[in-house]
């Protein structure tokens, strides 16, 4: 199965299977807020990455996992506080019982107090698999991105809207420029090899060795 790493709002799930883990990527809303439905192949445990809008494409997304043993949905980690990243939290909760995470600086502001506040370093853990956190300040305060390393040796980083293809995300002042960059260079950049997979909160897919030669570039325009 190939996986472009290109939805539209709407359309067909994007599907790569990996040794350990199914990645499924669907887009929802016309602000094409990335969703990612993360399903561990040994125990069926599924992760959701951002619970956008849109609860019955996401519940239904979370059926699809059942092709490849998917079992419910256990945990949805939102990536930052931003309206759009979690528009359909609260219903998807209610009907799924999962469980909540999100970055320790952002959890206030969610619709739905996170059962885990995540911190720089930590590990998410669902079924035989683990992500490290990383914390990225800049975009908001707890913006978070997660990595995952599966069995195969990649290696896929779920960015939220602090890393897109050509640039760093959205801020609103310098010093959350400077922050959100150096936060990228050191947390990201310096940690990440140029084949790792970024799968950013809105659009198409990148890697890090697309977007690597481009930092001084970034740094210079200034967004």
């Amino acid at each position: 199965m190939t996986y472009t790493g290109e939805v539209t709002p709407g359309g067909p799930t994007d599907v790569r299977v990996l040794p350990d883990v199914v990645v499924r990527k669907a887009s929802v809303s016309a602000m094409n807020n990335n969703c990612y439905l993360l399903t561990c192949r040994a125990t069926g445990e599924q992760l959701l990455v951002d619970a956008a809008d849109d609860a019955p494409r996401l519940l239904a997304l979370v059926e699809e996992g059942a092709a490849d043993g998917g079992r419910g949905l256990g945990l949805v980690v939102t990536t930052h506080q931003h309206w759009d990243h979690h528009r359909a939290l609260a219903a998807v909760v209610a009907a799924t019982g999962a469980r909540t995470a999100a970055g320790r600086d952002d959890a206030d502001a969610l619709p739905v107090a996170p059962d885990d506040r995540l911190d720089h370093g930590d590990t998410v853990t669902f079924g035989a698999l683990s992500l490290g956190v990383v914390h990225l300040r800049g975009h908001t305060p707890g913006s978070v991105a997660l990595v995952l390393r599966p069995a195969d040796g990649s290696t896929h980083v779920f960015t939220g809207d602090s890393l897109f293809p050509g640039g760093p995300g959205r801020t609103t002042q310098p010093e959350d420029f400077a922050s959100l960059m150096g936060d990228l260079e050191h947390r990201l950049f310096a940690e990440l090899v140029d084949d790792a997979w970024v799968y950013p909160g809105h659009g198409n897919d990148t890697t890090i060795g697309d977007e690597r030669p481009h930092l001084e570039e970034w740094r210079a325009r200034g967004w």
